[in-house]
């Protein structure tokens, strides 16, 4: 897939992952959308690229990701990569008063019921690109859950059996293609709490 002038949406896209996916795409003259919560930190990370327009949007409001999508058609004529990246972790160990079911409810609202929401209303500027991607942020550890990371995991990997959904589904009525991006734990700001970079056997 060509993913040079593209219009590009990379949510979370003020730091960690999503800021360097940003960077990155940048680079080979995408126009590239960036969201996040917080207005400063999002047009500070927007100030530091190339091509790089910041909308500070809440995935989890959806006020915020009807106007984002307003401000896509209107301001950018259309969309043709979508990159679900934006995240909430909480790192615990199941047990006795963790309060898991409140953690659970924040990091699936967050790492997957946003993402089906954001999906579906962007499928018809999606679908009206010759070439169109969108890509999903999963993790390993939808595959191997650990201890330290119990809900996380298991909202990323609900996005994970959503993604392959997709994929079919479109596969079979549009020329959107589906990817889905796993990567291991990293150095970011999410992931600070838990190691961020050093990789532990117990997660």
């Amino acid at each position: 897939m060509n993913i040079t002038n593209k219009t590009i949406l990379v949510t979370g896209g003020g730091s960690g992952i999503g800021f360097e996916i940003a960077k990155l795409l940048s680079q080979k003259g995408n126009k590239i959308i960036i969201t996040g919560r917080t207005e400063a930190k999002l047009q500070k990370a927007a100030s530091q690229l190339n091509n790089v327009t910041g909308i500070t949007a809440d995935v989890n409001n959806k006020a915020d990701v009807d106007h984002l999508v307003a401000r896509i058609n209107t301001e950018f004529g259309g969309l043709d990569i979508l990159i679900n990246n934006a995240g909430h972790a909480y790192a615990y160990k199941l047990g006795e008063g963790v309060d898991a079911s409140a953690k659970a409810a924040e990091e699936m609202q967050t790492n997957y019921l946003s993402v089906i929401r954001l999906t579906e209303k962007l499928l018809p500027l999606l679908s009206a690109s010759d070439e169109a991607a969108i890509v999903n942020v999963t993790s390993i550890v939808a595959f191997v859950p650990g201890i330290n990371l119990p809900t996380y995991a298991a909202s990323k990997a609900a996005l994970h059996s959503y993604s392959q959904a997709l994929r079919y589904t479109l596969a079979k009525t549009t020329q959107i293609k589906v990817f889905e991006l796993m990567p291991p734990l990293v150095n970011t700001e999410l992931s600070a709490e838990i190691g961020g970079g050093q990789w532990h056997p117990a997660l």
